[in-house]
């Protein structure tokens, strides 16, 4: 079992930026596809970003590219989603997940477990 806590969410204005963190209580963290995904009021979730376990692979929804940058750190067992230039369509709670070992994170099937959220609320 692994459990995956958020931190870092909050209230803020469009244009401005935001640093999610994503800790996990396991060892070989690092054998793990982590994955940041969102869920907006009344839609469905959806990915957001996703990084393989050596950190060397990245993928992004479109609307996200050039604003937000996904990372990890093996060492911390912490995955990061650095959050820029954040628009009022970006508010949702995001989830933190940690993939099958195959997969790339990229869909809701591919995910092994999930963090309870944080919410990130941009006002335009």
């Amino acid at each position: 079992q692994v459990q995956l806590v958020e931190s870092g969410g909050g209230l803020l204005q469009a244009g401005g930026s935001l640093r999610l963190s994503c800790t996990a209580s396991r060892r070989a963290f690092s054998s793990y596809p982590m994955g940041w995904f969102r869920q907006a009021p009344g839609k469905e979730r959806e990915f957001v970003a996703s990084i393989s376990g050596s950190g060397g692979r990245t993928f992004y929804q479109d609307s996200v590219k050039g604003r937000f940058t996904i990372s990890r750190d093996n060492v911390e067992n912490t995955v990061y989603l650095q959050m820029n230039s954040l628009k009022p369509e970006d508010t949702a709670v995001y989830y933190c997940a940690a993939g099958l070992s195959y997969t790339d994170a990229r869909r809701i099937n591919d995910i092994a477990y999930w963090g309870k959220g944080t919410l990130v609320t941009v006002s335009s």
